[in-house]
């Protein structure tokens, strides 16, 4: 950890809740979007290939008269996660992208999702946090053209997303299978540590890396390995997202515990109590589905963590990946068993 930067403004202090964890509970989401899935698309219409059946990262569609090609289309936007404008800028356009790359696709067109209080903050913060944006839009290789504000009692940023993918070459949630290993590309505690940033103003480098650091390189080593099932670990947890990936695949998940990589400080943010609500929120929902065995109060909240931008969980090896469970036929009892 360094010091705090010497900033005029905190913007973490103008949020309820930071980054991914002020997502709207899994539980209470599903419920909420639960019977609204689309009807089967009429003939001649644009075939819908991934929609919200599964709740998987992205929408898929394929064109008429080109099906070799899909497009992905999300959208994702959040509370400041740390005070500097311009990496929170760069994080919440990594943390969108990366529902392109979790869907092995690659984003070629986003558009600015910006909510500011413009009688509470100078808009010169503002423009430091579209500056992070596309700068890390820029490194994506993905254009920027325009978008869309809001006058907000709370700053919010992110963006829409569109990207192309193969269709025959898709990393879906559902397509996952026992035997596979399961590989994690980015180390968990992001959400303790931005929630220790938040309380004290402690600025932990580690973190920012981790979360400006685009899923590009994963997903295509993933699609290069072929795999073909995979998420992206963000404001539901590790636990939550496999407990979704497995469920949707009709497979119980295995987690070898001590194969799980933290952050530096993850475990003593834990200790300190830097945990957020949306942390606590995610253990209560997995729970039922979860065979926690021996491990503790801590290592379940840690993976449990609400994740900001965090890697790609893939079901298969990718190389510089450490695996950390494999997929198993469903017991029945349990998506998700930690061993």
């Amino acid at each position: 950890m360094t010091p705090t930067r010497q900033a005029a403004v905190r913007l973490t202090q103008f949020a309820h809740g930071g980054g991914c964890a002020c997502k709207i509970p899994p539980g209470e989401l599903e419920q909420v979007v639960g019977g609204l899935t689309t009807a089967q698309p009429a003939a001649g219409d644009v075939p819908l290939l991934v929609g919200l059946a599964t709740g998987d990262d992205a929408a898929v569609v394929t064109l008429p008269g080109q099906p070799a090609t899909a497009v992905v289309c999300t959208a994702d936007f959040f509370t400041p996660v740390v005070d500097d404008p311009y990496d929170w800028g760069r994080i919440a356009a990594a943390n969108a992208l990366s529902d392109v790359y979790a869907m092995g696709g690659r984003p070629v067109l986003a558009v600015n999702l910006l909510a500011w209080p413009r009688d509470r903050l100078p808009f010169d913060l503002a423009r430091e946090v579209l500056r992070g944006g596309l700068d890390i839009a820029t490194q994506a290789g993905c254009h920027v053209g325009g978008g869309h504000s809001v006058d907000d009692p709370e700053p919010k940023y992110g963006m829409a997303v569109t990207g192309v993918a193969d269709p025959a070459r898709l990393l879906r949630n559902d397509t996952g299978r026992p035997g596979l290993p399961l590989s994690l590309t980015k180390p968990l505690g992001l959400g303790v540590l931005n929630n220790r940033h938040k309380a004290t103003g402690e600025r932990f480098e580690q973190a920012v890396a981790t979360m400006t650091a685009l899923n590009r390189d994963a997903a295509e080593a993933a699609l290069a390995a072929g795999a073909t099932c995979a998420t992206d670990v963000t404001g539901f947890g590790f636990l939550g997202h496999l407990h979704k990936l497995a469920r949707a695949s009709g497979v119980t998940a295995v987690v070898d515990t001590a194969a799980v990589p933290y952050l530096d400080g993850a475990r003593e943010a834990v200790r300190d109590g830097f945990v957020s609500g949306g942390t606590r929120r995610n253990l209560e929902w997995v729970a039922p589905h979860t065979d926690f065995g021996a491990a503790d109060a801590g290592t379940r909240l840690l993976l449990a963590d609400a994740q900001t931008s965090g890697g790609l969980l893939v079901a298969g090896e990718v190389p510089g990946a450490p695996v950390v469970g494999e997929l198993v036929p469903a017991d029945g009892t349990h998506t998700v068993v930690l061993r």
